[in-house]
């Protein structure tokens, strides 16, 4: 049928069947709706809160790769600048790859879905969220979480969900529920956390110095928040949601494989889990992974050899968990509360800002510090509009840390999350611009990993600032925790090892300085925690965190009160506003030639005010003399060298001092009265010396040859 249909009348065709739910939450309403878009897909949902939109589909494969041992998962998440009526910058004009937030923003959403897949579904499954409209006042990325987890619940698929996601703020002592961004600004708090309706599965955050207190408060409160969105998923659910799928159970087969080799090789496992040293570990494992694959025979398969190397890492698992639940030594010999040795040093780089080298126990970073003009600040454009981001830390994980070969190009999601959690820890405690006013680039390069990284970053980027001399309000340190879980049985483990990390229940990421938490990030692998595991964690990592402080101030107390001598330089200078434009030139042209001809980065703000920075103070001081030339103003009564521009019928207009422009009156040339200018005997271009008298009734440069001595250029 074809026709012309107002805005928002159904299409009569009835190709839609929308299904909505809606509900008011946080102050404005959130509808969910499928039905409408994407119905091919296995499942689709529009979510809207506000004038905030977000599309989510999941589709996933009928069946899974035969001998697969992983769950292939992957989650989009894709800003359209329509979605706030702009045309993409660039060349292109169109969104490309992802940047740096969106890959933030689908991890956010990936890290609490993930964990509630059956262990046995292995089909492919793709989350796309995509924003299609955004009021620039609710952030689009809580409601992406909800969107996806929705479209899951009403999917078929193998899901133990929904999960709900709310953002909480913290402002006046009171916990604010999905903040608007005007609200942001100005909360002690930006917290993200999602779960279920029986626990918290995901917690992200950014804070200014709060209590373990008011942390675990936060997370208890975003909890309380997003039940309510769990029940209108569930609503949804029941109204459009299709028919279940089949979890396919473990094959008999391996049952029985897993049954076997526990028997034969259980015992060297557990004596292979006592070796401290990780290499020698690792190599032990891959021996006992070889002799269980030639266990099986001549006959075994491609697929028994996949079910076996998965087989013994369950059972290295099992054996671990057992070990820590019944508090035996860890894997390195230490308990659960003790950090691994710690070794600082700085200053270690020739001819970096700053530098440092964050040593715990196999664990390494070596982070070096960057420091730059305002022209260095890092352009943003996303849906909110560009802004300089003056604060950049970039995160470096090659695979040489950890032994292994690999593919070395543009970072990966993980590199991109760690290095932003980095950020969020260290970006509180620096000074503001008035402060300090250089852009800061962080490099953290992973050289050795077996357990939080992201820590190791955190505490070497405190150390090379301080190296550097930025001025800090206090040094900030990292830890992260860990636990196991069976049943009613659990314990958390302080500095958690990578086995520890693949092999348990938690990643629990706590930063913060002396004073109080800045960044906490949670990731758990079951379907939910407690809160009184959460606050346990909580208090194990503020000890921890006071024992690497400890160990950090001890190498360097306070921030160096020097920059390096090969850090740039910054010279301030102001001039008449009225004189902006010539010091920027057609073009940028003038200025582009000083920053050129003298190595140097120059700002000028709408007041005047000129910031030269360059490594060099030579450089800066070099530009200030050419910036002078150009804007000084020439004094009443002084003799200048100019050029004549051009010749009137009432007199001659000469450029002199720099790029001012006079007029010579045809009076003022040679004191006689002068018939035409032709008596005059000047030519366009010719060098003549002039008089400053001043400016006339209208503003205009006056100027004399009288009385002056045209060779010498002084009074005859």
């Amino acid at each position: 049928m074809f026709g012309i249909f107002k805005k928002g009348q159904k299409n009569p065709g009835g190709l839609n069947h929308p299904v909505s739910v809606s509900m008011e939450w946080g102050g404005a309403t959130l509808t969910l709706e499928t039905g409408r878009f994407a119905k091919q897909a296995t499942g689709a949902v529009m979510a809207t809160y506000g004038e905030t939109m977000v599309l989510a589909t999941v589709v996933s494969a009928k069946k899974a790769v035969v001998g697969q041992d992983f769950f292939p998962l992957t989650v989009n998440y894709i800003e359209k600048m329509a979605s706030v009526g702009k045309i993409p910058g660039g060349f292109p004009r169109r969104e490309l790859r992802p940047t740096d937030e969106e890959t933030l923003k689908a991890r956010l959403i990936d890290r609490p879905i993930r964990p509630l897949f059956p262990e046995t579904f292995k089909n492919e499954t793709q989350i796309v969220t995509t924003v299609y409209g955004y009021d620039k006042k609710n952030s689009p990325d809580v409601l992406a979480v909800v969107a996806a987890s929705a479209a899951l619940a009403i999917s078929g698929i193998p899901f133990q969900g929904p999960i709900g996601a709310a953002r909480v703020g913290y402002s006046d002592k009171k916990y604010l529920l999905n903040p608007t961004n005007e609200e942001r600004l100005t909360s002690e708090l930006d917290l993200v956390v999602a779960g279920t309706k029986d626990g918290v599965l995901m917690v992200e955050s950014e804070a200014s110095e709060l209590s373990e207190d008011v942390m675990l408060g936060a997370v208890k409160a975003g909890f309380e928040f997003f039940q309510p969105v769990i029940g209108l998923i569930n609503e949804l659910a029941e109204k459009a949601g299709k028919d279940a799928w089949e979890v396919e159970a473990l094959a008999p087969e391996y049952v029985a494989m897993q049954k076997k080799l526990e028997k034969q090789f259980i015992s060297a496992i557990t004596e292979a889990l006592t070796i401290s040293k990780k290499e020698e570990r690792y190599a032990a494992m891959d021996s006992i992974v070889a002799d269980a694959i030639a266990s099986l025979g001549d006959s075994a398969t491609d697929l028994d050899q996949k079910w076996a190397k998965e087989i013994v890492d369950h059972l290295t698992g099992k054996v671990l968990r057992r070990n820590i639940l019944d508090s035996k030594p860890r894997i390195d010999g230490r308990d659960n509360k003790t950090v691994r040795p710690i070794e600082v040093e700085v200053g270690l780089l020739s001819r970096c800002h700053g530098s440092a080298l964050f040593t715990r126990g196999e664990t390494q970073a070596l982070v070096s510090l960057t420091l730059g003009g305002k022209a260095d600040a890092k352009l943003m454009e996303d849906m909110d509009g560009k802004r300089d981001e003056r604060f950049m830390l970039h995160y470096n994980f090659p695979s040489f840390s950890v032994g292994e070969t690999g593919r070395m190009g543009a970072p990966g999601r993980r590199e991109i999350g760690h290095g932003k959690l980095a950020w969020r820890a260290i970006n509180p405690m620096l000074p503001s611009q008035e402060e300090f006013d250089y852009t800061i680039r962080m490099i953290s390069d992973v050289l050795e990993s077996n357990g939080s990284s992201s820590m190791a970053t955190v505490c070497g980027t405190t150390l090379a600032l301080m190296d550097g001399g930025v001025p800090m309000k206090r040094p900030v340190a990292g830890i992260a925790m860990g636990l196991v879980k069976e049943g009613k049985e659990f314990a958390v483990l302080t500095d958690i090892l990578g086995d520890e990390d693949h092999l348990g229940d938690m990643d629990f990421k706590v930063a913060g300085s002396e004073k109080g938490v800045t960044a906490l990030q949670m990731d758990i692998k079951i379907t939910s925690i407690t809160f009184e595991i959460m606050k346990i964690a909580l208090a194990q990592a503020f000890e921890g965190r006071k024992h690497i402080l400890g160990i950090m101030t001890s190498a360097i107390k306070k921030p160096r009160t020097e920059l390096s001598k090969y850090a740039p330089q910054t010279l301030e200078m102001k001039i008449n506003p009225d004189k902006i434009r010539e010091v920027i030139g057609k073009g940028g042209s003038v200025i582009q030639d000083i920053t050129k001809k003298t190595n140097t980065s120059i700002d000028i703000n709408d007041e005047g005010v000129i910031k030269i920075t360059a490594t060099d103070v030579e450089d800066a001081n070099r530009a200030i003399d050419m910036i002078k030339v150009i804007t000084a103003e020439p004094e009443v009564g002084m003799i200048y060298e100019g050029s004549v521009v051009s010749i009137k019928d009432f007199g001659a207009f000469v450029k002199f001092f720099g790029s001012n422009e006079g007029l010579v009156h045809i009076s003022e040339i040679t004191g006689e009265r002068l018939d035409s200018m032709d008596q005059a005997k000047l030519k366009e271009g010719q060098k003549v010396f002039v008089q400053y008298t001043g400016m006339d009734k209208r503003g205009k440069t006056k100027l004399s040859m009288v009385g002056i001595d045209q060779k010498t250029g002084k009074k005859a």
